[in-house]
C-alpha cells in the first residue's frame, strides 16, 4: 500500500492489495479525482479514516445491452407517471444517497468533504446525477463521473424514496448511454443487487484495457 503526498501521482493499480486498496492520503482535488478515475481508482473510505483509494479486482461493469428489467419494473416504466431529468438537482442528489442507511457499512461513506469533492467535479461538468421525480417530488436518483472520452460511466451511488425509484433512474441513463454509444457502467464492486440488474464481474486487467482505449 502507498501513501500519497501532495504530489499528483497514483501507483499503478497492479499494486492494489488483495481488497483493491491501492493507496492511502492524498487529496479530493479535482485533478486527482480526475486522474483517479481515468486510471480506474475511486476513494472510499469513512468518517475519521484517512483517504482510501481502491481499484478492486475484479470489476463490477454493468454493458448496457445487458441490463435485465423485470417485467414489474417495465410496466411501472411504461405507465409513465414518473419524470426523469439529468443534472436538475445534484446537490440534493448526492445528499440523499448519503443519507441512505448502511448498517452494514457502520454509516455512510459520503461524507461532507466527499460530496464537497464531487460537487466540484459536477461543477467541471464531469459528475453528473440522474434525478426521478414523482408528482413534483425528487423520489429517486443517482450520480456518477462520466468519462465521456472514454465512454464510460462511473456510477457512485443511487437511492430511492419510493420503490425502484433508483432501478428507473438507472433504466433512463442506460438508455441514454447507449444513444451516445457508451461501452459500459462501472459498478465497482459486486452486489447481490447489481447482479441482479445485469452487471458482471471482469478481471482488472480488462477494465484498465478499457480505459486505455481511443
Amino acid at each position: 500500500m502507498y501513501f500519497l503526498t501532495e504530489k499528483l501521482w497514483f501507483p499503478d493499480v497492479s499494486e492494489a492489495d488483495s481488497d483493491g486498496l491501492l493507496a492511502v492520503g492524498g487529496d479530493l482535488s479535482v485533478e486527482r479525482l480526475k486522474l483517479a478515475y481515468r486510471s480506474g481508482i475511486f476513494p472510499w473510505y469513512g468518517d475519521a479514516q484517512p483517504i482510501m483509494w481502491w481499484s478492486p479486482n475484479p470489476r463490477m461493469l454493468l454493458f448496457p445491452d445487458k441490463l435485465h428489467v423485470s417485467k414489474n419494473l417495465q410496466k411501472k416504466i411504461n405507465k409513465g407517471i414518473f419524470t426523469v431529468t439529468y443534472n436538475k438537482n445534484f446537490a440534493e442528489v448526492i445528499r440523499q444517497c448519503a443519507n441512505v442507511p448502511r448498517p452494514d457499512q457502520g454509516g455512510t461513506w459520503i461524507t461532507e468533504d466527499m460530496e464537497a469533492a464531487y460537487f466540484k467535479l459536477h461543477q467541471e461538468g464531469i459528475a453528473t446525477s440522474v434525478e426521478v421525480w414523482l408528482d413534483g417530488n425528487l423520489v429517486g436518483g443517482l450520480y456518477g463521473v462520466d468519462l465521456s472520452e472514454k465512454k464510460i460511466f462511473c456510477g457512485e451511488s443511487m437511492f430511492s424514496g419510493v420503490s425502484d425509484a433508483s432501478k428507473i433512474a438507472l433504466y433512463h441513463l442506460v438508455e441514454e448511454l447507449k444513444k451516445k454509444a457508451y461501452k459500459f457502467i462501472d459498478c465497482q464492486m459486486y452486489t447481490d443487487h447489481l447482479a441482479r440488474m445485469g452487471a458482471e464481474e471482469v478481471p482488472r486487467e480488462q477494465f484498465v484495457g478499457y480505459l486505455s482505449e481511443r
